[in-house]
């Protein structure tokens, strides 16, 4: 079952005290995974990937790397695939070429068969398995690195240490977090910035009142870029990350909305996971990755790659 992110994740307080002894699980881990043999394949890699667990704007930096990097190689976007992601692999598929195998290095096989010149991985720094060329650390600057204790305690995946073996950091959202990058700068000063823009705000009248819902690994990212561009919020449902929408759950969104008399927006993520039944009378809003900069990201990306 589904649950939504715990809130001690972020804060430092008594249950996060009293889990860390626990950590020591995910301290063993890696320190089993520093041993693995790091295997390079034929086909340049570039991995978007987080130490803060979900809702970090991997996908969406894939994406923009994929634009910035497709006209000089034959690309490819490489997501492992977990049953309850459809909604990624579909967004993913929208914009390039797509291999989704139960096992990364058995989706980079195929695309070395299939002759790309580059796989743009989604998801992938804790996989030791894979030597790649570029790793990129994402962070969500709103949530930064929570109370920045390790799984389950906290919500990071490795100790901040590990940022000095990635190539670069990227910080995206709306919130400019000045306290975020002193602490990241002191692993890795190489930081990127960039924040999400709506590319079909048109469809949308600003002057109504609105419900939204979602089911993403950081829906305080979505309710900040709608508050950015000054959609009135009257209601929301959060549901759990990657969430599957049965019928009671929209019945009770759309009978919120009737009874309030406010328009439905949601996530494009959220929106791919409906069946076109359930899609009536809803809306979502399409962003894309607006990165500070750009020039000196994609020159670092070519002179990496």
């Amino acid at each position: 079952m589904k649950v939504l992110k715990p809130l001690y994740l972020n804060d430092k307080n008594f249950i996060s005290y009293l889990i860390i002894p626990f950590t020591i699980f995910t301290i063993l881990i890696n320190f089993g995974k520093s041993f693995l043999i790091r295997k390079k394949y034929k086909i340049k890699t570039i991995c978007v990937g987080n130490v803060y667990i979900g809702g970090t704007g991997k996908t969406s930096l894939s994406i923009q790397i994929n634009k910035i990097l497709k006209n000089r190689f034959k690309t490819v976007f490489i997501k492992k695939r977990y049953l309850d992601q459809l909604d990624e692999r579909k967004i993913l598929q929208a914009h390039g070429n797509l291999i989704s195998e139960k096992n990364r290095g058995i989706s980079l096989e195929k695309a070395v068969a299939k002759k790309f010149d580059l796989a743009i991985l989604d998801d992938g720094l804790q996989d030791k398995k894979i030597d790649y060329n570029i790793s990129i650390a994402c962070f969500n600057s709103t949530y930064g690195i929570g109370n920045g204790y390790l799984l389950p305690a906290g919500p990071l995946r490795e100790r901040l240490k590990i940022l000095k073996k990635y190539n670069a950091i990227f910080l995206i959202g709306e919130k400019k977090n000045t306290k975020l990058s002193s602490i990241l700068k002191k692993f890795n000063n190489k930081i990127f910035y960039s924040s999400y823009v709506p590319t079909n705000i048109k469809n949308f009248n600003r002057k109504k009142n609105y419900l939204y819902f979602c089911g993403i690994g950081n829906p305080q990212e979505f309710e900040n870029t709608l508050n950015k561009y000054k959609f009135k919020i009257s209601k929301k449902f959060i549901f759990p990350d990657h969430h599957n929408y049965t019928n009671k759950d929209l019945e009770k969104i759309r009978k919120t909305a009737l009874n309030n008399k406010l328009e439905i927006i949601t996530t494009e993520k959220d929106y791919k996971r409906l069946t076109n039944n359930k899609k009536k009378n809803i809306k979502y809003l399409k962003v894309e990755l607006k990165i500070e900069n750009y020039k000196k990201f994609s020159d670092f990306l070519k002179e990496k790659i």
